[in-house]
């Protein structure tokens, strides 16, 4: 299998994956806890799953997972889209950041995930340089265009030069606005040679958060007043969905509005069940898990309809992410929490018996809320009527 023939390929679904249970990221998942969670991934279907960097044993880890469990059973098929961690100078540190410069730790990044690729030429399929590095809201990190395009140029030329597989793919993933999806002060050269350079698109899209910095798709319509609170919902996940798609299609229109044509796909979407910060119920309220459900499912048969891969984010909630907070919703975009339930979004598949033998730190895939839907529903906040959202901030 190759990339050309795995992206937007139905039957091979896609998952941003990262298997940290504790607080901190100096805690690195076993190898048995990776293959407990390879073996749950593989049970939903999951045939792509995404990784964010190799300086950390992770990466490394789940490829030899992903090898001795292929080793141990003919029907396991799992591939990786690598991730190589792209900083711009003095990025994590306490020095001043020079958003023009990069950091010297990119070249030994590179090297490492070329070396991983090279290794396990039979699982990575694609390799990501940067992940949300060109995005100005990265404020701590982000590069200029041109340092991503230095580095697919590379990786490119050691294919030609068959230093690395020849059908592995090269991309970035990226916001939609860093793709030219958005304003047009990232419409710059550098970022036309990158399309150009990037064997396909990786663009990110977020109506979630969008519900609080830019809620023009959000909230209950005047005409949606007398809908039943269900069917409130109902239709602003909808809008939701296409604010998603509306972002997917500008990418593409900038992209053959320089004269190129090739595939995009959706590197990361996904909508967290909970928050006590701008996206609870003090905010728009947007998180609950009904609502992630609804995004899922939606975004879901969207992507498989328009042979689009989604690598939806997250499989599992990890706790690092907002270690200090914990109902802060960056700890909260899992399918699955951190003791081993199924969120709604996959209540169906434990009915089904998708998980039956699995555990996951020795607990079977159980439900949230005991699977009572009544007990998850007094947990559903109505959004905002679309005028209230106007003033509430």
């Amino acid at each position: 299998m190759t990339a050309a023939k795995i992206l937007g390929n139905p039957d091979y679904k896609a998952i941003c994956y990262g298997g940290y249970r504790q607080k901190t990221r100096e805690i690195q998942p076993t190898l048995a806890e990776l293959k407990e969670d390879l073996k749950i991934m593989h049970a939903m279907g999951i045939r792509i799953v995404r990784t964010y960097n190799v300086h950390l044993a992770e990466a490394g880890n789940l490829l030899k997972a992903i090898r001795e469990m292929k080793s141990e059973d003919p029907n396991f098929e799992m591939y990786v889209m690598l991730g190589a961690w792209i900083d711009c100078k003095n990025a994590w540190t306490h020095l001043p950041l020079d958003h023009n410069a990069e950091s010297d730790n990119n070249e030994i990044e590179i090297h490492r995930a070329v070396t991983l690729a090279n290794e396990y030429p039979d699982i990575v399929k694609i390799m990501s340089v940067g992940n949300e590095a060109m995005v100005k809201w990265a404020a701590s990190y982000y590069v200029q265009p041109w340092v991503i395009l230095k580095w697919v140029e590379y990786l490119q030329a050691l294919k030609k030069e068959s230093k690395l597989p020849r059908d592995l793919w090269i991309t970035s993933s990226d916001n939609f606005a860093s793709w030219g999806g958005g304003t047009a002060d990232y419409h710059v050269e550098d970022l036309n040679k990158l399309i150009h350079a990037v064997d396909y698109i990786s663009m990110h899209t977020y109506p979630m958060h969008d519900t609080h910095y830019h809620p023009d798709f959000w909230g209950v319509k005047t005409s949606e007043s007398d809908f039943s609170d269900k069917k409130k919902v109902d239709a602003t996940m909808v809008r939701a969905r296409d604010y998603a798609i509306h972002q997917y299609r500008s990418v593409v229109r900038y992209m053959r509005s320089i004269g190129v044509n090739k595939p995009v796909h959706i590197g990361e979407t996904g909508w967290a069940t909970n928050s006590n910060e701008h996206y609870g119920q003090n905010g728009s309220r947007a998180t609950d898990e009904y609502k992630s459900a609804m995004y899922y499912k939606l975004m879901m048969e969207w992507s498989d309809i328009n042979k689009v891969s989604c690598f939806y984010f997250e499989a599992f909630d990890e706790q690092w992410k907002d270690s200090a907070n914990p109902a802060g919703s960056e700890n909260h975009f899992g399918l699955i929490d951190l003791q081993s339930r199924a969120k709604y979004a996959l209540w169906e598949m434990v009915d089904k018996g998708v998980f039956k033998g699995l555990t996951r730190d020795g607990r079977p895939i159980s439900k949230t809320f005991e699977g009572d839907e009544e007990a998850l529903w007094k947990t559903v906040s109505i959004p905002r009527t679309a005028e209230s959202l106007k003033t509430y901030k």
